[in-house]
């Protein structure tokens, strides 16, 4: 029998990178995306021959059909894509939102996870397996301030996973949206634009979710049997609630 292959977009940090370490270690073989080319190099001398690093911007379309299209015949026939690029930028209520940033986030979170599903689908029916996994965010369903385009890019995430879902309906493709909460990875830094002093301090004093635990998370909803879709998947460490309701009081 021939090894299964996942795809990994966003791998060179994070839950992606976690993620094909976990798989790499089962026998799988990984073709994993980014846009840092020494990333690509450092994972590819840790894993070995298995992992594919491929270094392109998913959120440019015609790239993303190019580099899928030309993929070596030994990592062509992917059993699952993971969804998992997708960055958080800036950190300003709407009203004062750079729209660069707006953009980016629509770019990533939105269309390159729609290029990427759009090419890798076809393959998955015509070979009658597959398993679309997205990485969500709680903040896909809540709302907190000034989380404005990233949550709504995520909310985004939420129901086109399951729009996608109804459109497979009697095919064995499986459709799974991981929604983590508070979750410590480079993420924040991002967000913050660099700003590590900020970032860390999300989290200290906390025990938050880690990109280990999302990987676990990723290998269990792809190895459940195959009669069985994990759905919808929502994770959160125990230091994180829902926060109530907000008010602005007169002066």
């Amino acid at each position: 029998m021939s090894r299964k292959i996942i795809c990994i977009t966003g791998v060179t940090s994070g839950v992606g990178r976690e993620t094909a370490r976990r798989f790499i270690r089962e026998g799988w073989k990984v073709i994993g995306t980014g846009r840092r080319q020494a990333r690509l190099d450092e994972l590819k001398e840790e894993l070995g021959k298995d992992f594919l690093g491929l270094c392109f911007d998913v959120a440019r379309r015609e790239i993303v059909i190019e580099m899928f299209a030309s993929l070596p015949a030994e990592f062509r026939d992917i059993d699952v894509l993971l969804n998992n690029a997708g960055s958080s930028i800036g950190q300003n209520p709407a009203q004062t939102g750079d729209m660069n940033d707006w953009d980016e986030m629509i770019a990533t979170n939105i269309n390159g996870l729609l290029y990427c599903t759009r090419v890798v689908l076809p393959g998955m029916i015509e070979r009658g397996r597959g398993h679309i996994v997205n990485i969500g965010s709680v903040a896909g369903s809540r709302a907190f301030r000034c989380g404005n385009v990233y949550g709504a890019t995520k909310a985004f995430v939420n129901h086109f996973s399951r729009m996608l879902r109804t459109d497979l309906l009697g095919t064995p493709v499986r459709v799974t949206n991981i929604k983590p909460g508070h979750l410590h990875t480079e993420f924040l830094a991002v967000r913050f634009k660099g700003d590590l002093a900020v970032s860390e301090a999300a989290y200290e004093n906390m025990d938050p979710l880690t990109p280990e635990n999302i990987a676990e998370a990723v290998w269990w909803s792809v190895n459940v049997p195959a009669h069985m879709d994990i759905c919808d998947m929502e994770i959160m460490p125990m230091c994180q609630s829902d926060g109530g309701w907000a008010f602005a009081h007169k002066s």
